[in-house]
């Protein structure tokens, strides 16, 4: 069996209506289109817990988060050590393995099976040493604030260039090249804080640039409390339009600083000639409401938050047909270490829940019927259930529910939860989420009921006064610089 070199690709925080035909007109992604044009769109793919640990779990153990118990932002050697995790199953299939950028381990050095793991603190720290009196994330501003700040370092020291440019030296110089590779490039953006060079930072900020949508539920006399709750923690709802479009400008600049970044390293394939022999899986762990609903950063499971873009692109020495195509399964992030795994000619273990793509579009395999999802941050919890084309919520703290159409309302902006015309739908979709949830770690199901949560009796004063803007240094120790 050829052994074909394996790249996968994750943004950190990139919405799904960023890629290809959903994109804004004006945004310039050509090496994202690129992969488009000879991958695999996968476009009804969902993060299960959009946050950044329980997403990069997923990826690395092929299971769910419910399964596992893993919603929050935990110490992943908590929940796997280094036997059967992606990199180790490449390895036993015969490659070499490597992981650069933001891995968001816990500890943060933890290998989980990797060869070699060259992180953000590398950048950091490289950067420290320089003697240099330009540094990096210096502005001030939070891990979790969305407001626009310009970088205060040029490109070329970025850690989105830094992470490119690690991804460039492993191929052309770091490399075995009598061994296949595996490469995870995780890049960190465009996760807060909103801060990229120029000529990013202006690329965007004179077009006519989309006001953010608001659903029927979503103001303060509907919302359901925790998602109440959460905007108000962070004050997303008192930010001004005028400071939302320049966020936003400022969030599609980080992007295409990324996708220009990506060129690079298909570059470096290319000098090698190993750019037609190359898997690449390009995904992100979750999205960002970026000021829809009146709120921001992730957490919740509407689109904006769980929906995100992924894009098999199988080498054409293949000799496959498939470039350009797309399916409308839906699929998650524990697919990935199946599919890949299987790519690679490696043994997938029994015990994983995700499926191998390749399997499902061979016809091997059916595809899931449904994706379902979970929220357990805090006081922030709801539960989810999705089949593509509509999507069923349950808030365990004030039982609300919220049923949405996908095809028809793809940014949920109508509520259908309770109107005689979908009690059906509903229905279906709430009974098969707690047939599931029965069989899950997390079982959310008590006397074949959802269950619920006592209220927190917190007040708007309280929960103002009580924000985690993510403040840290570069010095922080934990990986979550961005």
């Amino acid at each position: 069996m050829k052994k074909y070199n394996i790249i996968l690709i994750t943004t950190d925080q990139q919405r799904y209506d960023t890629v290809g035909e959903l994109a804004p007109d004006y945004m310039r992604m050509p090496h994202t289109q690129y992969l488009i044009n000879q991958g695999i769109s996968y476009t009804n793919a969902n993060a299960q817990c959009p946050l950044c640990v329980p997403a990069r779990i997923s990826i690395m153990n092929g299971k769910f988060p419910q399964t596992t118990g893993s919603t929050t932002n935990c110490e992943t050697t908590d929940v796997m050590g280094t036997r059967d995790t992606l990199p180790d199953l490449m390895r036993q299939a015969g490659y070499q393995t490597i992981a650069i950028g933001k891995m968001h381990f816990g500890p943060q050095r933890a290998k989980h099976g990797f060869d070699e793991m060259i992180i953000p603190d590398d950048y950091y720290r490289q950067m420290q040493r320089s003697g240099s009196l330009i540094q990096p994330m210096h502005h001030g501003m939070g891990q979790n604030e969305i407001y626009p700040a310009l970088s205060t370092v040029p490109e070329p020291m970025t850690l989105t260039s830094w992470i490119s440019e690690q991804c460039v030296e492993y191929i052309r110089d770091r490399r075995d090249p009598s061994q296949p590779f595996f490469m995870w490039c995780s890049y960190s953006k465009p996760h807060p804080p909103f801060d990229p060079p120029e000529p990013y930072y202006s690329m965007y900020r004179g077009e006519e640039i989309a006001d953010p949508v608001f659903g029927d539920w979503s103001d303060d006399e509907h919302a359901p409390l925790a998602f109440k709750r959460l905007r108000q923690m962070w004050g997303y709802d008192k930010i001004s339009p005028k400071i939302i479009k320049e966020a936003k400008a400022a969030y599609y600049g980080l992007l295409t600083q990324i996708d220009y970044n990506m060129g690079r390293i298909f570059s470096a394939l290319q000098d090698f000639d190993m750019l037609k022999d190359t898997i690449i899986l390009f995904t992100s762990d979750h999205g960002e409401y970026l000021g829809d609903h009146h709120t921001a950063a992730k957490f919740f499971l509407h689109q904006a938050s769980t929906h995100v873009p992924f894009i098999l692109r199988l080498p054409p020495s293949m000799g496959h047909k498939l470039g350009g195509t797309k399916q409308d399964i839906p699929v998650t992030h524990a697919d990935i270490l199946p599919t890949l795994v299987n790519l690679a000619g490696g043994t997938v273990p029994e015990d994983v829940d995700g499926q191998d793509l390749m399997a499902v579009l061979e016809g091997k395999e059916k595809p899931r019927q449904y994706v379902e999802m979970v929220s357990q941050m805090g006081m922030l919890e709801s539960i989810g259930i999705t089949d593509g084309e509509f999507k069923y919520m349950w808030y365990l703290e004030d039982q609300c529910e919220q049923l949405f159409d996908l095809i028809n309302d793809p940014q949920e902006l109508k509520n259908l939860a309770g109107l005689e015309a979908y009690k059906g739908v509903q229905e279906e979709l709430k009974q098969a989420l707690i047939e599931s949830e029965q069989t899950k770690k997390l079982n959310y199901v008590k006397d074949g009921k959802l269950t619920t949560i006592e209220p927190l009796h917190d007040d708007e004063r309280h929960r103002r006064a009580n924000p985690w803007p993510g403040y840290h240094t570069e010095y922080c120790d934990i990986d979550v610089k961005h």
